[in-house]
């Protein structure tokens, strides 16, 4: 994965605000004075920075050709922790936000054709995905699900890449309440040669077409998570050591304690936003040791490469690890 710490601290306004389906805010930003934005590829995401050190992050799901505005759609989560109810009941347009990123640990790899599948909110890193294959030239094809059409957002937006010329209808929408779930058992039955698969929604969706997509080759299937997977028991029960490479020490890592703590109570800065493997902010490099990764992020693939790990939640599989901070 290897994600880029490159982003940048932002203070942007408000300059739209409308309401979307039940649930759902679409926030548009842009820099006060009117400067360009940082430019991000689809599958991107950014920090939005709230009161009492909220930190929560959001999938810009505009055009990244539109260089100057950002946009992110935020679902009121009733049993959320406030991040959702501030950016809908407290923000207007005109307002300010603290802005992170942009951050991409879900990017769009290059292939002959996709399968979009979308579950929900899920849809907003998906849709410029869907564009950009758009306009790139790409077989695709957009499967998206919602409990009913009322609920499903930018159907619009959807609605302007249907079909293409001479193409059939690329969007298949799945309102529950009409047709029932999406046919992941249809749409992955076969593999396909040149095929990547991208799915963003909640779990049981995500675990359906994981399961699906089993009989296809590695690397075929691409997930975002909204929450952290279920990752078990860690592998190593006991304390570890953690040998930090550049700073010159070594520090002992016990179970109640994240990698992430011990480190920055040794003084050490190491950004980080989510602290539950979701986000990737805190992503280090490994050069030596086994790694009990624990995160929702990394495929089978880039696990096994064992050179990279978000130290929020992962830990050492081995009494030793050696990272590069």
């Amino acid at each position: 994965m290897h994600t880029t710490h490159d982003e940048v601290d932002l203070r942007l306004r408000v300059v739209s605000r409308k309401v979307g389906p039940e649930g759902i805010v679409v926030l548009e930003l842009a820099d006060r004075f009117g400067a360009p934005l940082p430019a991000w590829s689809p599958g991107a995401h950014i920090d939005v920075l709230m009161p009492g050190d909220m930190v929560r992050q959001y999938s810009l799901c505009g055009d990244p050709a539109e260089g100057s505005v950002w946009r992110i759609a935020v679902l009121r989560e009733p049993d959320g922790r406030g991040g959702s109810a501030f950016l809908h009941d407290r923000v207007r347009a005109g307002d300010q936000l603290e802005i992170r990123g942009p951050r991409n640990n879900f990017q769009l790899l290059p292939a002959a054709r996709y399968v979009f599948i979308a579950g929900g909110i899920g849809v907003t890193p998906l849709l410029p995905m869907a564009r950009a294959a758009h306009r790139g030239g790409a077989e695709w094809e957009f499967h998206y699900g919602g409990r009913s059409r009322t609920s499903m957002a930018f159907l619009d937006d959807l609605g302007a890449l249907r079909t293409g010329s001479g193409q059939p209808a690329r969007v298949t929408l799945y309102a529950q309440d009409e047709v029932g779930l999406i046919d992941l058992e249809s749409i992955l039955a076969s593999p396909r040669p040149g095929t990547l698969v991208y799915c963003c929604g909640p779990e049981p969706l995500l675990e359906a077409v994981e399961r699906c997509c089993a009989r296809w080759p590695s690397g075929t299937l691409h997930v975002e998570r909204f929450a952290p997977k279920d990752a078990g028991e860690p592998v190593f029960s006991g304390p570890f050591k953690v040998a930090l490479a550049t700073s010159g020490m070594t520090l002992e890592v016990p179970l109640d304690k994240s990698i992430l703590d011990v480190v920055r109570e040794a003084g050490v800065a190491v950004p980080s936003s989510c602290q539950e493997g979701t986000c990737g902010t805190c992503e280090t490099p490994v050069l030596e040791g086994t790694v009990d990764h624990r995160d929702s992020l990394l495929s089978p693939e880039e696990r096994a490469e064992n050179d990279t790990m978000f130290i929020c939640v992962s830990r050492a599989a081995c009494p030793r690890l050696v990272l590069d901070l």
